[in-house]
């Protein structure tokens, strides 16, 4: 098969920073997929290592499917989402991080999953299944079920599923909702947008595996709470729309309490607010304020 051939169904986007020693790895599994009606996006958010000579490499490594790459200043794996959708061919939006895998047939099963319900305009994308790389378990013990239709956010307070899922989305319903891009800050939490896009539409979840994880110790997951300290705004943003959104008044009572932790971390006016009823979860903010700024200056 080639390129010109190809419609590119599914567009592998990977946004990456400093992680040139990685990509092989990522490259390898893309390789050996069962499903090769794919296109891979790379947007290398301001490298200063040699990100750009591997994926050259790779180019002329490579007869199996289109790769694309773009480089752009430093912005945040947000800002390189946005970009990546703004360029990507495919009707999927698959994102794999640099640090992670693809197994053998997981661009196949995707496609089977999403030829169900692609007719379905209410439906947003499918979600299957993360798996750690080392311990090879499911993240957060998978679903109960073959497959259902819901929300992303009726999968967490609905049906109380925990831990990571692999969201394939529709790359028409991630040019709806970008991630907003704030001046000054490098981070913007994905659960802003998911939810966002929760508001419009299902996901099709199905409880089969289709991506390889592994949690570096430099990697955003292991230094969450920094990023979001650094990137308050966007942060609070999160939390104050969760106190809008229909979800169990425990996940309210967290999203407020979270919103002031990190509202502590902005001296700027222009934030978003919260209703005067949640102001007596401040204490409780400025104390897991103090906590984090403790553990941030112990760490150096």
């Amino acid at each position: 098969m080639t390129f010109t051939q190809m419609d590119n169904t599914i567009t592998v986007f990977t946004p990456s920073y400093n992680r040139a020693n990685l990509l092989p790895r990522l490259f390898e599994s893309l390789k050996n997929q069962t499903f090769k009606n794919f296109e891979w996006l790379i947007v290398d958010d301001g490298s200063t290592d040699d990100t750009e000579e591997v994926i050259n490499l790779f180019k002329k490594n490579n007869t199996d499917f289109p790769i694309i790459y773009f480089k752009k200043e430093n912005g945040g794996k947000h800002t390189a989402i946005n970009r990546g959708v703004k360029e990507a061919r495919g009707e999927l939006f698959f994102i794999a991080d640099s640090d992670d895998r693809l197994p053998y047939n997981a661009l196949e099963l995707v496609l089977q999953e999403f030829s169900k319900v692609k007719s379905d305009v209410t439906i947003g994308g499918i979600a299957g299944l993360d798996m750690d790389s080392h311990t090879r378990e499911i993240i957060g013990g998978g679903i109960r079920f073959s497959q259902m239709q819901c929300n992303a956010m009726e999968i967490r307070y609905k049906y109380g599923i925990k831990g990571d899922l692999k969201e394939v989305f529709r790359t028409s319903a991630l040019r709806e909702f970008p991630f907003p891009e704030i001046e000054g800050e490098r981070f913007c939490p994905e659960q802003l947008i998911w939810f966002r896009i929760a508001q419009k539409y299902k996901l099709h979840y199905f409880n089969k595996v289709i991506y390889n994880v592994e949690y570096l110790e430099d990697g955003l997951t292991k230094r969450i709470t920094k990023a979001r300290m650094n990137s308050p705004i966007a942060t609070i943003m999160t939390y104050a729309e969760m106190l809008d959104y229909s979800v169990p008044l425990k996940a309210k009572i967290k999203a407020a309490i979270n919103y002031w932790r990190f509202r502590f971390c902005s001296d700027k006016k222009d934030i978003p607010y919260i209703k005067w009823f949640w102001f007596f979860l401040k204490p409780l903010g400025w104390l897991m304020h103090q906590r984090d700024l403790y553990k941030i200056n112990s760490q150096g």
